[in-house]
């Protein structure tokens, strides 16, 4: 079995400060097993969400 890697909490700072400055943050809420049904797609929920509000975007002719 293989020993997870610890990390360090310079490392989880460095990290979180990277994300606020480079992400945006948006909670969803979707009904009970939609969460099941973009599993079955076989894309990350969170690939699977980028995808589509970027779809949604392209089609109002907007880019991120």
């Amino acid at each position: 079995m293989e020993e997870k890697k610890k990390v360090s909490k310079a490392q989880m700072k460095a990290t979180s400060e990277y994300e606020k400055r480079n992400y945006d943050k948006v909670l969803v809420r979707f009904p009970k097993g939609t969460k099941d049904k973009i599993a079955e797609t076989g894309i990350s929920l969170n690939g699977f969400i980028v995808s589509a509000v970027n779809e949604k975007l392209e089609h109002n002719n907007q880019k991120i």
